[in-house]
């Protein structure tokens, strides 16, 4: 039995059998090929500079050239070869991480950028087998034969020996040697570092897993850390998540010696001081990956990203098997072993239906029955309704999260949330909400925030009371994969919980929608003095005063934004305006920004829950935001019909049910003409 309160027996066991599927599948831990598990696979070699999931569809469109644009993604999973899109994406260009091996008719060559080695020891490394030939060829790495097809390619491990044509590969350009020495990093507290060589390079505290985030960045977390490096040009980096800058510091260490790099970051402000609290609401622990992730690399990276509330989700992949099912049961209903009074971490749960979307249940005091529906045959039903039920039963706050792949910024039809049929999007929300089944909407993940928002402030102009929240749907157990490889809390939801942090608080606070949520701004919101969150009655023609102030060096405007659309708009710093009471609204506030090295998305933003304005006891329900969500649940009908799996028509009419239901309380909204 175990004596490490970070590791419980349960909990060992299955990080071993973790390890076991990685060992014998690789980074997809044996999970059936669903489009976004093979992607997956392929996101481990490549980055936001590569089109993996174009080159892939080219190959589903050779072998059904009539398809139309849906069927070739629902095909993804079944036809693509994933190394050969791997390939086609990178367009030659070679990545320090994988060298490529080109198999010629006249011969071969090898393709790399050197990577630093210290010591004498065998350097493993991916390695790309990239055949140009029109005949299959056999290459031998480290004693075991690999067949490459015509003009394909593959991806393998090599460590020892490569032989290509019955002759040895010279595996030299992959590396060089350089003399080792050692730094010391010390900030006084748990930080978030990176120790970069001249040729990007990343180098790591011994045992720690070699992450990368979305700005392609190595990091780890910790304090009072040793790190071997070469004797060469470094620079180190340290920070502390979004409520503080970074430092930077180059030096050349010694052979031989250890320097100490004592430095730490500047706070930029301090959330916790004004009784806010940042959370971060979708984080997995383990969701395959190359390194099976423990708790205390959890516990390593909340407290390093100064994160008040960490949410780790126990989810399923592809099949029945949930990922860290153990620790939930095992923890359920109660804080982690490293939460502290500014601190909070939870195990709760992802519910996940490709066709209907994902929700997230923060706070749970026991175990659900279910977990999941609508993989590995199993039926599209219940309806995620019936999960939220029992998930608000059990005491969770319910969000969806990354909610809408599909939509961008210019699109406004709701066509298109609808238009890929098991894409994940949060195509119930429009249901769910109108019956006031779920408390939440992750505005703020890693598809498409701008659109995201679209959706929600149409959602609660037609009257839904929704809070904005934020899940970054980081992986620990991934750690060369764009977002999900990120430190969790790069996107958080700060909730004001004046009366002191506990996961009942904080879940109450965001359930009354006391929240904005951001990539890094500080985001603060007031109508009359009035924080998100609250409802102000007003007499028509009452007149309010509306301020909203952002602190971050990312922000490049500001907007305040009521149910017609932008109120005002300005530089940061801080924005007013004044509304006079007509129709019922409400007001909300964003902070906008491109891209920027303090956010892991593709540009900065935040975005506050809503202030509403009723109107003579009238709750805002703008017309044609109620009519778009009737138009969704139309759609999402439609999409049920074409592409639902049920067993039964009664599952299917328990779906027709839930959409009727949702639609009497829109109806009941549109004022009479």
């Amino acid at each position: 039995m175990s004596d490490d309160p970070l590791l419980p027996e349960p909990v060992a066991r299955a990080l071993d059998g973790y390890r076991a599927l990685r060992d014998a599948y690789g980074v997809c831990w044996g999970e059936e090929r669903l489009a976004y598990i093979v992607q997956a696979w392929a996101t481990v070699f490549l980055d936001r500079r590569h089109d993996y999931w174009n080159a892939a569809l080219r190959q589903v469109a050779e072998r059904y050239p009539d398809a139309s644009g849906e069927d070739l993604e629902a095909r993804m999973g079944e036809v693509v070869d994933e190394a050969r899109a791997v390939r086609d994406a990178l367009g030659g260009q070679v990545l320090a991480h994988l060298p490529a091996l080109r198999l010629t008719p006249e011969g071969h060559a090898l393709e790399a950028e050197p990577r630093v080695v210290l010591g004498d020891g065998p350097y493993p490394t991916a390695l790309l087998l990239d055949s140009a030939r029109d005949e299959p060829v056999t290459v031998v790495v480290d004693g075991g034969p690999v067949e490459v097809p015509p003009r394909g390619a593959k991806v393998v491990r090599a460590e020892r020996e490569v032989l290509a044509g019955g002759r040895p590969v010279d595996l030299s350009p992959v590396f060089r040697r350089a003399p080792a020495a050692t730094i010391r990093l010390r900030a006084g507290f748990p930080c978030r570092w990176s120790v970069v060589g001249a040729n990007g390079q990343g180098w790591y505290p011994h045992g720690a897993p070699p992450k990368v985030d979305a700005h392609l960045r190595p990091y780890f977390h910790g304090d009072d850390l040793v790190v071997a490096v070469p004797a060469e040009p470094i620079t180190v980096t340290v920070t502390r998540g979004m409520e503080y800058g970074e430092s930077v510091r180059a030096l050349t260490p010694a052979a031989g010696e250890e320097t100490l790099v004592a430095m730490a970051p500047e706070r930029l402000y301090d959330a916790a001081a004004r009784g806010w609290y940042g959370g971060d609401l979708h984080v997995h622990l383990n969701w395959m990956g190359e390194e099976p992730a423990a708790p205390a690399l959890a516990a390593a990276a909340q407290h390093g990203e100064d994160l008040h509330v960490l949410h780790l989700v126990a989810g399923n992949a592809a099949g029945e098997r949930v990922y860290d099912l153990e620790a939930l049961t095992h923890w359920a209903g109660r804080d982690l072993p490293w939460s502290d009074a500014t601190h909070l971490a939870r195990f709760g749960v992802e519910y996940r239906n490709d066709m209907l979307g994902h929700l997230t249940a923060f706070g749970l005091r026991g175990l659900p029955k279910r977990y999941h529906t609508g993989f590995a045959g199993a039926p599209d039903w219940p309806p995620n309704a019936a999960a939220c039920e029992e998930l608000r039963e059990l005491g969770g706050l319910l969000g969806y999260g990354h909610p809408f792949h599909a939509y961008t910024d210019d699109d406004d039809p709701p066509e298109r949330v609808f238009d890929l049929s098991r894409d994940c999007a949060a195509r119930e929300i429009v249901a769910d909400a109108a019956l006031g089944l779920i408390d939440a909407l992750d505005v703020l993940n890693h598809s498409s925030m701008l659109g995201t928002a679209r959706v929600y402030r149409r959602l609660i102009g037609a009257g839904n009371r929704l809070a904005v929240t934020a899940g970054t749907d980081a992986v620990l157990s991934w750690c060369h994969r764009g977002t999900a490889s990120g430190p969790p809390g790069w996107a958080r939801v700060y909730a004001h919980v004046p009366e002191g942090l506990t996961a009942e608080s904080y879940a109450r606070a965001v359930a009354l929608g006391r929240t904005f949520a951001t990539t890094g701004p500080w985001l603060e919101l007031t109508v009359n003095g009035h924080r998100p969150g609250a409802t102000l009655d007003l007499s028509p023609g009452e007149r309010v005063e509306i301020t909203v102030e952002s602190v971050g060096p990312e922000v490049e405007t500001l907007e305040i934004r009521t149910a017609d659309g932008v109120l005002a708009k300005g530089p940061p710093g801080r924005l007013t305006a004044s509304l006079e009471a007509g129709t019922p609204t409400y007001v909300v506030a964003v902070a906008a920004g491109g891209p920027h090295p303090r956010s892991q998305h593709r540009r900065a933003y935040a975005h506050t829950s809503p202030v509403y304005l009723d109107v003579a006891d009238e709750h805002v329900a703008r017309e044609a935001d109620v009519r778009w969500c009737l138009a969704c649940l139309d759609r999402l009908e439609a999409a049920l019909a074409k592409s639902g799996r049920f067993e039964a028509d009664e599952q299917r009419r328990d779906h027709l049910e839930l959409c009727e239901r949702a639609r009497q309380v829109y109806r009941s909204r549109l004022r009479p003409t």
